[in-house]
């Protein structure tokens, strides 16, 4: 077993683990990928300030998010296919999770189904919706998140209409994968990865499948999906969809300080500072950049978490120090569960704790609530640049 000490580490293992498409599926931006890139690239440009001679025993990265406790404020991500890149994924990552005390957001286009992750976990999880056209199933969809005990729900409102992603149409990704002469000589090589699918029954789409009107089998479930999301979405709607929901409510996918303002005023909990992992828009700016200029409109009226581009503690860090209350990780903690299954997301979760912990402690800081900007070094035009 080779050593891991970084994320990089896991993300080499999945690489050579899992089908070509699903790695894509993960790894891949829209259009020329630049968000995508920026993403992680702007956590390069802040700097940290080191500090010495502060007492720093009794450490803590105990924190909340939406008046949960965690052992640091770091969630998991709402990914699809995760049942994808290790049979049974989503149970897996969710067990993960709960052992190490962080939140679980299981995504609406996950393999294994609501039901399936409460069945295998005792702690509620987070659940993630899209804003579908069907009321019909949205509210089954609600309905079946309040059976199932979660905690929280996540509506991602910046995917009304699909970016393009080149390499998943190229690869024809789907859920099981296609088998064309490219797939089958692909799959040849992941035996490991086969014999672990041959031993799950669950390989389309848990939350969809027979649950939505007329999907019955992975054929229909694609001219569904073409219909499904609504493109005429507005914040009417998603006001209606609040109402649906009497527990916490995160709204993922605000990239501007107007639409976090509308956020607040629909009655959110908390909003995720998000470019949908530079899989939307191309070209936007990355989370990192845009998160001062949110803070600044609404980060004393309502909790702001950051996604897309955290590979390491430190981003983490750099994220709260500039006023985020909580992150999310996706393809940091994708890579270890392709690579290793649920003790790769444990390992995701130890080295991303590990390097939070020993940045904060040559920060000067004992606890991730006095992290601030005093803590970092920023570029003069960091947040105004392309003002």
């Amino acid at each position: 077993m080779p050593v891991i000490t970084e994320i990089e580490d896991l993300k080499r293992l999945y690489k050579r683990r899992v089908p070509k498409m699903f790695y894509d599926y993960a790894e891949t931006g829209s259009w020329t990928q630049q968000t995508f890139n920026d993403n992680c690239s702007d956590f390069d440009e802040i700097r940290l300030r080191q500090r010495i001679a502060v007492d720093m025993a009794g450490r803590s990265t105990a924190s909340k998010m939406v008046g949960q406790d965690v052992a640091m404020p770091v969630a998991l991500a709402p990914v699809g296919l995760c049942g994808m890149q290790s049979a049974d994924g989503e149970i897996k990552a969710a067990r993960a999770a709960e052992k190490f005390g962080v939140p679980f957001t299981l995504s609406t286009m996950s393999i294994c189904s609501i039901e399936d992750v409460a069945s295998h976990t005792n702690a509620p999880f987070w659940f993630q919706v899209y804003t579908l056209k069907d009321d019909e199933f949205m509210k089954r969809l609600f309905a079946r998140a309040k059976d199932a005990k979660c905690s929280a729900l996540v509506i991602t409102v910046d995917l009304q209409i699909m970016g393009q992603r080149h390499k998943d149409l190229k690869n024809g990704l789907s859920a099981p994968p296609k088998l064309t002469p490219a797939s089958i000589l692909n799959l040849a090589t992941k035996v490991p990865w086969g014999l672990e699918m041959l031993q799950t029954k669950r390989r389309f789409f848990g939350n969809i499948v027979g649950h939505a009107k007329g999907v019955t089998d992975p054929t229909s479930l694609g001219s569904w999906t073409a219909e499904a999301f609504d493109p005429s979405l507005d914040w009417e709607r998603i006001k209606q969809f609040r109402s649906w929901w009497d527990g916490p409510v995160i709204l993922k996918g605000i990239l501007d300080p107007e639409d976090a303002k509308k956020a607040l005023a629909v009655g959110a909990d908390a909003i995720v500072v998000s470019n949908h992992g530079g899989r939307q828009l191309d070209g936007a700016l990355s989370s990192i950049r845009m998160l001062p200029q949110i803070m600044d409109a609404v980060g004393d009226k309502i909790e702001v978490h950051l996604d897309s581009g955290i590979r390491s503690g430190q981003d983490v860090l750099k994220a709260l120090a500039l006023g985020a209350k909580g992150t999310m990780i996706g393809r940091a903690f994708v890579y270890g569960l392709g690579a290793m299954g649920e003790a790769g997301v444990t390992k995701t979760l130890q080295v991303i704790h590990k390097e939070l912990d020993t940045t904060m402690a040559l920060c000067g800081e004992r606890n991730v609530a006095d992290l601030g900007r005093h803590n970092l070094l920023l570029p003069q035009d960091f947040a105004t640049r392309w003002a």
